[in-house]
């Protein structure tokens, strides 16, 4: 039986799928084979959960998959209550900079803070805003006072100041404990100007120190030097606030690699080392770092990630690394190629979702679909060059053709001269599989 995709997920996917994006929502209704990647990642969750930290890369080329796993889990952790924060990186947003890309990626990535209930991003004030309102439900419980009166008023910030205290020992903690506390004053309030100004505080859209003292008392801003520090301490907070932890996804390593000037590489390069250090020796809490990045730009020893000695010594393969023998529980995941029945399953998928969208009756049958991939992987250079990508992407605009000229076949479009790069197809699924099967997809 065929599960039914609310039609607004459907339009998310078939639409995303078609313009080669992921997308955002809807993910678990497409997703095939990666279970054992999936399992190395969500074991790492697991020692997030316990406290502990987590640092991966996960490697492959253009089109692969990494950005769909790295959303994939991005589903996983939100249902068990992690928050998640994501960003792409580009030329305006890095890791480090002089003119505020590191910043910039750190504004993207709360811009991008969802939950399982705020799952399009946008989430820090609903988490504050719940944290308080657990806070004063376990005071009330606890005392017993009046939630209008002054004695109960006290008792909340004593509580907010025990479950707070911990961050005073970390770097930036005392200010940002204090932005915590003067947060729900203003909450105490009424005071919405105060609250607005608090949440711009975090969002890291103070430029001067000046602004910031003359707003809401602080002497300090969150800058391009120390952005990443204000995720730790989001990470703990998080925890005392009632979530699992944070999970950071950054996505696009690529534009490390592409820029120009040497010195600025290493620079980003040394944020991550820092970042890797901290994860992997115990400075980081209840925090996941996961970055998604291509073969060259992690492996290239001249520009890539391990052009920095520090990290090719620390995330280099072993000597029993290979090509098609990967250590899934080892700093870099190498994305394998989804397998010809992985494919065929997608194709299934995404066959059905289209219908479901459109109420049809599907047109397309599996000896279709595997001569459709058949066509696919017989191209000159597909065995080293087509991804899942441009497969889907081909598949969904053979779906919409067939949706919108019933007149036409399958057979006939896959056999045309502008699709079909082979040469007369088997005619049943009989002989058709045993062939398809010989192909590495």
């Amino acid at each position: 039986m065929t599960t039914k995709v609310p039609k607004r997920m459907a339009s998310a996917i078939i639409q995303s799928l078609k313009g080669g994006v992921v997308p955002r929502i809807g993910l678990p209704y497409i997703t095939v084979g990666r279970e054992k990647e999936i399992a190395a990642l969500l074991h790492d969750v697991e020692i997030m959960e316990q406290g502990g930290a987590a640092f991966r890369f996960l490697v492959g080329k253009y089109g692969s998959g990494k950005s769909f796993l790295l959303q994939t889990l991005r589903s996983y952790v939100m249902d068990r209550n992690f928050v998640v924060v994501d960003a792409d990186l580009s030329p305006e947003r890095r890791l480090q900079g002089t003119k505020g890309q590191g910043l910039a990626t750190y504004r993207e990535l709360i811009r991008n803070m969802s939950t399982k209930t705020r799952p399009d991003g946008g989430a820090l004030t609903l988490i504050l805003e719940r944290w308080l309102s657990g806070i004063q439900q376990a005071v009330a419980t606890e005392t017993g006072l009046d939630s209008q009166s002054p004695a109960f008023h006290k008792a909340v910030d004593q509580k907010i100041a025990a479950v707070i205290g911990t961050l005073h020992e970390m770097v930036h903690g005392f200010d940002f404990a204090q932005l915590l506390t003067r947060y729900y004053h203003a909450y105490w309030d009424g005071d919405d100007e105060t609250k607005a100004k608090v949440i711009k505080w975090f969002r890291g859209e103070y430029t001067t120190k000046t602004e910031a003292k003359a707003d809401l008392g602080v002497q300090i801003i969150i800058t391009d030097a120390d952005w990443y520090e204000y995720l730790k301490l989001f990470a703990i907070f998080l925890k005392q606030a009632g979530y699992s932890g944070l999970l950071i996804l950054i996505d696009e390593l690529v534009n490390i690699y592409k820029i120009p000037n040497q010195i600025t590489r290493q620079y980003n390069y040394e944020k991550i080392l820092t970042m890797y250090n901290d994860a992997l020796q115990g400075k980081a809490q209840y925090l996941g770092i996961l970055m998604g990045g291509t073969p060259q730009c992690v492996e290239d020893t001249r520009r890539g990630v391990y052009s920095y000695e520090a990290l090719r010594s620390r995330l280099s393969e072993g000597r029993f690394g290979r090509e098609g023998v990967y250590d899934l529980l080892a700093p870099v995941i190498h994305l394998l190629p989804l397998t010809s029945e992985e494919l065929l399953v997608l194709t299934e998928k995404l066959t059905d979702i289209h219908a479901g969208l459109y109420n049809y009756t599907p047109r397309l049958t599996q000896e279709e679909r595997i001569q459709f991939l058949q066509i696919e992987f017989a191209r000159i250079g597909a065995d080293t060059h087509i991804t899942p990508r441009e497969v889907i992407r081909d598949f969904i605009e053979l779906l919409d053709i067939l949706y919108q000229d019933p007149s036409r076949s399958a057979a006939a479009l896959l056999q045309s001269p502008e699709f079909s790069y082979a040469t007369a197809q088997p005619e049943t699924e009989e002989t058709i599989a045993p062939q398809f099967a010989e192909f590495d997809l």
